[in-house]
């Protein structure tokens, strides 16, 4: 299986799809979140001038869209994703929209996270499983299809050969004149004058 492949079981599950109301799915309270133009598209947060229909993220928290909400709280909710890769897969969502986790302002983030032991252990003894993948896709490269930051909790058994990857081997890391370069990058892009502007773009989001 090459990795077009992979990449296509990896996101297909997020594509939205509409869902029949069914008894058992629950309405969610209403929220803040704005609509943003194309799910396929990195909106700046601000900007709700620009958007032209709902992030289906933001209808599943104002409740004009049905889920299964396992767990909520006054920053996030975690609903089941409604195309799973193994049973009791589900998604831990803020609920004010963010497109993506670098706009994601800190304590949502860590609020989010830290849920992620307690519902992923209920989820492990509830699927008799005894791992689970925590995931995230930040950007279309990375398979990210709606763009309101969500982690993703995968309940995992040894048995279930989900991803393919798995199985293949990694090569080392060379400790050369290349991979020195490359830290000296990230260590400079995380200087104080480059992330000033994102930090702004943070504090806007908790205002």
């Amino acid at each position: 299986m090459d990795y077009r492949r992979r990449f296509a079981i990896i996101s297909s599950h997020l594509r939205p799809v509409a869902l029949r109301s069914r008894p058992g799915l629950s309405p969610l309270p209403a929220s803040n979140c704005p609509s943003i133009s194309d799910e396929r598209e990195r909106l700046n947060d601000g900007d709700k001038n620009s958007s032209k229909r709902d992030c289906v993220f933001c209808k599943i928290i104002r409740g004009e869209s049905p889920a299964f909400t396992l767990y909520e709280d006054e920053k996030c909710l975690c609903i089941l994703d409604s195309k799973p890769l193994t049973p009791g897969h589900c998604l831990i969502i803020p609920r004010s929209h963010y497109s993506s986790l670098e706009t994601t302002p800190p304590p949502v983030v860590a609020a989010m996270c830290s849920k992620a032991p307690f519902i992923g252990g209920a989820i492990m003894r509830a699927t008799s499983s005894d791992s689970f993948n925590l995931l995230i896709n930040n950007g279309a490269a990375a398979g990210q299809v709606i763009f309101h930051t969500h982690i993703h909790i995968i309940p995992r058994k040894e048995s279930d050969c989900l991803w393919t990857s798995e199985s293949i081997r990694r090569s080392r890391l060379n400790f050369d004149g290349e991979a020195y370069q490359f830290v000296e990058r990230v260590r400079a892009e995380m200087l104080p004058s480059n992330t000033l502007e994102e930090s702004k773009g943070q504090e806007s989001g908790l205002s």
